[in-house]
């Protein structure tokens, strides 16, 4: 009977050390564009116009704001670790080109090499310009608010906001 709970016993430990580490493992998550490379392949360019990529296709994620309006569609896996930020792991930025006419000129595929890896500077953004304490933020201005053109009204700087 002793050995009986101590199987049991090691059972339930078992069971609560692989319920601990099932809810550790990563989150895969798929964001943006789904990319079928069979349909991918049948944009020809010079046959392909803006609608037939579009029925092919789909709408893109983005069109470009600047020059010839290109269509992108963009795919990402995202990974999110226990306890911590999500990490793009894979990302392919789909690009077709067209001409003047709305033809298509081209197709471009991108990866993780055009991904810009930024990682900011504190909690701070640094500028240009004088570097003041808090003292001179509080009282700067001390004697500096209406300064110029004190007098009388009419003076030197005109008549004021009600006309006198």
């Amino acid at each position: 009977m002793r050995s009986y709970g101590h199987m049991a016993k090691a059972a339930g430990i078992a069971l609560a050390l692989a319920a601990l580490t099932a809810g550790c493992t990563s989150v895969r998550d798929h964001r943006g564009y789904l990319i079928d490379q069979t349909l991918l392949d049948s944009v020809q360019p010079g046959i392909d116009n803006r609608l037939s990529v579009e029925k092919t296709l789909g709408r893109p994620t983005f069109v470009s704001q600047f020059g010839e309006k290109d269509y992108y569609y963009i795919s990402q896996t995202v990974k999110t670790p226990p306890f911590r930020r999500p990490q793009t792991s894979e990302q392919t930025v789909l690009r077709v080109r067209f001409d003047p006419a709305g033809n298509v000129v081209g197709v471009d595929k991108r990866g993780m090499e055009q991904v810009a890896r930024i990682n900011p500077n504190g909690d701070t953004t640094p500028t240009l310009g004088r570097h003041r304490g808090l003292l001179e933020d509080l009282f700067g201005n001390i004697g500096q608010v209406g300064a110029s053109g004190m007098g009388s009204p009419g003076g030197p700087t005109g008549p004021g906001p009600n006309g006198s």
